[in-house]
């Protein structure tokens, strides 16, 4: 492989260095490198970031191809920043069984864009009813250390227990779509005075907060690690805090659409704006934007859930929950994060890289950007500003709440293990 020198971006934000990539790794960080035969590429007034670690990505394959495949969803993974990817496990078949995370996993090494690492299903078809092959899963090629239900929630007490027990064995991870199905029965939207003006269904934080408050305690009590998916109300973060002041093994995470969108956005009645967990309050919204900030939230999670055309444009009722978002992620949290203020770039590479990479156990990714590193880099130009189109997506749906929004910056370079994937934000 060619050597490559960024020259004088911002490292995490600091100050201008230039950065030489030869072959898989970093082999210099300083203020001047002279390039020799590398290639250059002019970082000036740009932040290199480590490579963005997702957490929570739906590729849909195998089985709903019409929606996202596992290529199409790496490359808008690329575009985005991203270097590594969990794919979460509500695939058709469900990624139950050894055999299904590793088609996955295989899908992902033949894509290139970026690593897909699968997270197995915690119960056989996601139905909660019976564990499934954990210990399979972890044996496997794909070596799964994260197991999830994503999309269900795992309701019954004595199942989250022992999944909790047994994943104790290879330091696994489960991490709970917190819904309590009963509470949730018929909803549309969040409970609140906008629901009960629309006459939309409402779903309550407590749904929500209950199965957090089992969760931990659950943890605890048997010493194993518990990850909150998609934490969308304030009464959450307040559980999560004082999980984590007990010193308990739990982590959790906020999508982008929950640091910026609120409940208000439901009076269009547009399907767009229709996901699980749903849009919350202004006073969540800020709840978790602190949260993020002060690190009771670990990292952003994207829950990339793309969707064909026909299963949004349709009346509210009828239409599918979910948003794509793994394009739009960075330019977010630089919203209402980095530009307000809560954190800076260095706290982005944490909550966006460092974190999930160690949640999710991922050698070689969240790393730090100096000499013998693993080349997952990413570069975004933080002036810029545009507006969304979503024609120009990478991914295979177009369901994003952004569409025409002006949002901040943009990825101009991503690479895996020193290879371009995307050069002047276009996929290489």
């Amino acid at each position: 492989m060619s050597k490559i020198l960024i020259r004088g971006a911002q490292v995490l934000g600091g100050q201008a260095q230039d950065v030489l990539i030869d072959g898989e790794t970093i082999a210099e960080v300083a203020e001047r490198i002279e390039p020799g035969d590398a290639t250059v590429v002019e970082a000036a007034g740009q932040v290199l970031l480590p490579g963005l670690v997702d957490l929570h990505t739906h590729l849909r394959e195998p089985g709903r191809e019409d929606s996202e495949t596992v290529l199409t969803g790496t490359k808008a993974a690329a575009v985005g920043g991203f270097t590594a990817v969990h794919a979460m496990a509500n695939t058709f078949p469900v990624a139950d069984t050894a055999g299904v995370v590793e088609q996955v996993y295989r899908l992902g090494k033949e894509s290139g864009y970026c690593d897909v690492q699968p997270v197995g299903a915690v119960t056989v078809g996601l139905e909660g009813k019976q564990l499934a092959e954990l210990g399979a899963m972890h044996d496997s090629a794909a070596g799964v250390r994260v197991f999830s239900d994503d999309g269900k929630c795992v309701d019954d007490a004595v199942i989250m227990r022992r999944a909790l027990e047994y994943v104790k064995a290879f330091d696994g991870v489960i991490a709970q779509h917190a819904q309590e199905p009963r509470l949730t029965e018929g909803a549309q939207m969040n409970e609140g005075v906008v629901s009960a003006e629309l006459g939309l269904g409402g779903w309550p934080a407590v749904a929500e907060e209950s199965i957090i408050a089992r969760d931990v305690l659950l943890a605890a009590h048997v010493g194993s690690r518990v990850h909150i998916c998609h934490l969308s109300t304030a009464g959450s973060v307040e559980i999560v805090r004082w999980a984590k002041s007990k010193g308990w093994h739990v982590t959790a995470e906020v999508t982008p659409h929950h640091l910026l969108l609120t409940d208000e956005l439901v009076r269009s009645y547009n399907p767009v704006y229709k996901v699980n967990p749903p849009l919350r309050t202004e006073t969540d919204v800020l709840a978790l934007r602190e949260a993020l900030a002060d690190g009771t939230i670990d990292c952003v999670a994207t829950d990339h859930a793309p969707h064909p055309h026909e299963d949004k444009d349709c009346e509210w009722g009828a239409a599918a929950m979910g948003m794509v978002g793994l394009e739009t992620a960075l330019s977010v949290v630089q919203e209402t994060m980095v530009d307000t203020g809560l954190l800076d770039w260095a706290g982005v590479a944490d909550r966006m890289s460092f974190r999930p990479a160690r949640i999710g156990r991922l050698d070689g990714h969240g790393r730090p950007i100096s000499a013998g590193e693993p080349a997952n880099l990413t570069l975004v130009d933080p002036a810029y500003r545009g507006a969304v189109d979503p024609a120009g997506f990478a991914s295979r749906s177009r369901n994003t709440p952004y569409e025409g929004r002006e949002l901040p910056g943009r990825v101009t370079h991503t690479f895996l293990r020193g290879r371009a994937t995307v050069v002047d934000g276009n996929l290489a």
